[in-house]
């Protein structure tokens, strides 16, 4: 395979990755103006995002096997095309049931595309060009669900909510074009047989603990019934997973997959990136634009250079890890993180914008640092046979990571709102010497300042709340730290063989 239809192969899959990633975020800044178009309430609009979810989380797991079953190749076309289609519906729909089912059909065509692109990659490039192939890959992904919002507020804005959507067209044409004509086929007919009960585990396990961290902040978690049936739902599914992967002769997921130190060190280390990058990016918006007063399209420029960060790290990491080492480079990496996140910690009601395009450039900067070596370590020793399973599997475990990450902070940051607020209101008494000096006749007073006074009490203790969140991701990213050392680079010539592909 030559290397010029290796770079044209990579351009398709990764321009069809970046329709796939960006999608995951576009749709939220779209959600007020969806919702006037289809008369429907804010809490009724949650459910397209969370139908997205649920069908990624119900496929994702399967598309490992039957991309081994149809091809790879194969699979990815249908999940494109079919993708491109979805969004198109969703664009014409004309009310929220229909926009609900295409959206999970948008899901459950989407939720191959990213760990199958990742793995065809791993397969096409011979190991010396493995870094720089996936840190241009790392960037898209850190990079699109940072630039989904501004590019779905531009949309929103400049025409429609429709067309952010129908934005997913063009591209998509574009990226089957060129995938038809570059990436190798491969025949498939490879897969193992199918374990159902593992499947149905694996799927209740994602399914429940997905609608769990995204409903449960909204239903005041397990004091609602739908919560704790959800629990309930992935408790038995993982203990099911379990038991059947550790018994069964043919195991959904592969045990061999997880006596590679490598690959097991960096799936757990993906699970704690995935929950520290999607938690700090769905925090910021509402900062920005509740304290802050930031427009939707002021927040999304702002949030602009954790994305050319990213992009950024593809440039200088491959060379910086080939000179220092990938486990160097990740410790570095954590470095910038954690200095990043120590800056968020700081924030205040009064600065500029220079504080958060900083960090936020930093951040990204820091997740190329990270996510590219860990993509590279994670196979650098595992079977090219596992491959797809493996990247599958890695896959479903960074959203729910990322789902957990989300969930505890919001929740976090809402606890630590509500300790900060009572904690301030009780100093509001006419005792109190700074109160009385202040309002000297606090009785008079009360009717006309208190709106005021309670805003303020409000915005400052948001503001408490949202510097403890941004400390406990500085500490998660120190506790990553570990990880690091589990995994090893593979040994020149060592290292799993290349697969013999078609050249059709």
């Amino acid at each position: 395979m030559s290397n010029a239809r290796r770079i044209a192969a990579t351009f398709g899959l990764m321009l069809a990755t970046l329709t796939n990633t960006l999608d995951m975020t576009i749709a939220n800044v779209a959600l007020p103006h969806m919702q006037g178009s289809v008369s429907a309430s804010a809490d009724q609009m949650v459910w397209v995002l969370t139908s997205y979810i649920v069908a990624t989380a119900i496929m994702t797991p399967f598309s490992g096997w039957l991309a081994e079953k149809v091809g790879r190749k194969t699979l990815f076309l249908w999940s494109l095309a079919l993708f491109v289609l979805a969004s198109m519906l969703c664009g014409l729909a004309v009310n929220l049931t229909q926009i609900v089912l295409f959206r999970v059909l948008q899901g459950l065509a989407g939720a191959s595309m990213m760990p199958l692109s990742q793995a065809a990659l791993l397969d096409m490039w011979p190991r010396d060009k493995t870094a720089q192939v996936m840190a241009v890959w790392s960037s898209i992904v850190t990079a699109a669900p940072v630039i989904g919002p501004t590019v779905g507020g531009y949309l929103t804005d400049e025409w429609s909510w429709r067309w952010a959507f129908f934005i997913n067209l063009p591209v998509g044409i574009v990226a089957f074009l060129i995938i038809v004509a570059a990436v190798p086929r491969d025949a498939g007919g490879r897969q193992r047989p199918f374990d159902v009960l593992g499947y149905v585990a694996l799927v209740m396990f994602t399914v429940g603990i997905q609608l769990l961290f995204d409903r449960g902040p909204t239903k005041d978690w397990f004091d609602s019934t739908e919560i704790r049936v959800e629990a309930v739902v992935a408790v038995v599914g993982v203990y099911l997973f379990v038991v059947q992967m550790l018994t069964a002769r043919n195991p959904f997921v592969p045990r061999a997959i997880f006596a590679d130190r490598n690959f097991t060190a960096s799936m757990a280390f993906g699970v704690l990136l995935s929950a520290i990058m999607f938690a700090s990016i769905s925090l910021l918006p509402n900062f920005m634009q509740i304290l802050l007063g930031y427009t939707a399209i002021h927040s999304g420029m702002v949030s602009m250079p954790r994305g050319v960060g990213a992009i950024l790290g593809f440039v200088v990491v491959p060379r910086f890890a080939q000179i220092v080492g990938p486990r160097p480079a990740m410790v570095t990496g954590i470095v910038i993180t954690v200095y990043a996140l120590w800056q968020m910690s700081h924030f205040t009601l009064d600065m500029t914008d220079a504080p958060l395009k900083t960090s936020g450039f930093l951040l990204g900067f820091g997740s190329s640092l990270l996510f590219n070596p860990m993509s590279v370590l994670s196979y650098a020793t595992l079977p090219v046979v596992y491959r797809n399973e493996a990247a599958v599997f890695s896959s479903t475990l960074r959203n729910i990571g990322g789902s957990l990450g989300i969930a505890v902070l919001v929740a976090t940051q809402t606890r630590q709102s509500a300790a900060a607020h009572s904690r301030m209101a009780a100093h509001i008494i006419p005792s109190n010497p700074v109160i009385d000096w202040r309002l000297p006749d606090l009785a008079d007073a009360a009717a006309r300042v208190a709106p005021g006074l309670n805003w303020e009490i409000f915005r400052q203790s948001q503001m408490v709340s949202y510097d403890t969140a941004f400390s406990y991701l500085c500490l998660l990213s120190v506790a990553m730290l570990p990880l690091i050392w589990l995994m090893r680079p593979a040994s020149p010539g060592a290292g799993p063989r290349q697969p013999e592909i078609s050249a059709h």
